[in-house]
């Protein structure tokens, strides 16, 4: 039985993330996979250099119509980037609605990983999901499939529901 408030499928995401993240690495031809009974073209995923180069990206997809249109509250409250020390995790903050990344300036911790798109839509889908009490619950991941489906396209939207479906979630 889990508590209310327990982040219970918090592994499970990170897991389909992972093996998400992990297809987007794959070079040339072997970009082309088959999901559910399609062939899609997986889309390239843009790298991050600096802390300023994440900002810029967030307050790009922030400003999309589309994102607008779906999260007219969330989108229009602004997130800030700041520098995290440590290993290479990325975080959200709730509380002043912040993204920590590790800065690739900082190579002997920073993690290339988390300097990544996919990464930063996972935090940016915190601040629209806006549900700090189940973190990666039901409507944080509707909100990470639908911000995907904007800012990389219906093939990786699909690739996170299938992947999200074979861990168990809903």
């Amino acid at each position: 039985m889990t508590q209310p408030g327990r982040d219970a499928d918090r592994s499970r995401v990170y897991e389909a993330e992972g093996l998400v993240r992990r297809l987007l690495e794959r070079p040339g031809a072997q970009r082309t996979v088959q999901v559910a009974g399609s062939t899609i073209d997986l889309p390239a995923e843009r790298r991050f250099a600096s802390v300023e180069s994440v900002q810029h990206y967030v307050d790009t997809v922030l400003a999309l119509p589309a994102v607008r249109g779906h999260w007219p509250e969330r989108a229009a409250a602004p997130v800030t980037v700041r520098r995290r020390r440590g290993t290479g995790s990325a975080h959200y903050e709730y509380t002043g609605a912040v993204i920590a990344v590790p800065d690739q300036r900082d190579a002997a911790t920073a993690g290339p990983w988390a300097m990544r798109e996919l990464v930063v839509l996972h935090e940016l889908a915190h601040h629209l999901a806006g549900d700090a009490h189940t973190a990666h619950g039901q409507r944080f991941r509707i909100t990470m499939i639908e911000l995907s489906e904007i800012a990389l396209g219906p093939q990786l939207a699909l690739l996170l529901r299938v992947i999200y479906a074979d861990q168990g979630l809903r």
